[in-house]
């Protein structure tokens, strides 16, 4: 299987990254079948060969995760929603509803003080 993915290159804590298609179990910097983009994290540059891109994914080569998130901001793929996100909003919305609940029920409760006055009892002299 063919798949789309990054290559890092560049010096050491200023990598780069070479956007290739590479068989999916050669090594990361291995050599790739063809070379496609370039990304640069640190300056957001992002550069993608789009008619080869396109030609990869109409032969069913498989984006990895980060691919993917870069070829949905280049607008080459539909930005999908994974599965993950969809268990993690309904966490969210299910632990909002629930504090919300809570801070209602402890506005209904009418506050009920004690009294605090000390009692004296009368002393024995």
């Amino acid at each position: 299987m063919i798949k789309l993915r990054l290559k890092r290159f560049g010096k050491k804590r200023e990598a780069s990254f070479r956007l290739v298609a590479s068989n999916s179990t050669s090594r990361r910097d291995g050599r790739p079948l063809q070379e496609l983009g370039f990304y640069n994290p640190r300056t957001k540059e992002t550069r993608l060969d789009t008619e080869a891109l396109r030609a990869r994914l109409s032969q069913g080569a498989q984006p990895t995760d980060a691919v993917r998130a870069l070829l949905e901001k280049g607008g080459l793929l539909e930005k999908r929603v994974r599965p993950a996100e969809i268990v993690g909003k309904a966490k969210q919305a299910e632990a909002r509803k629930k504090s919300a609940n809570q801070k209602v029920a402890k506005e209904e409760k009418p506050a009920v003080e004690e009294d605090k006055t000390v009692k004296e009892e009368p002393s024995e002299d």
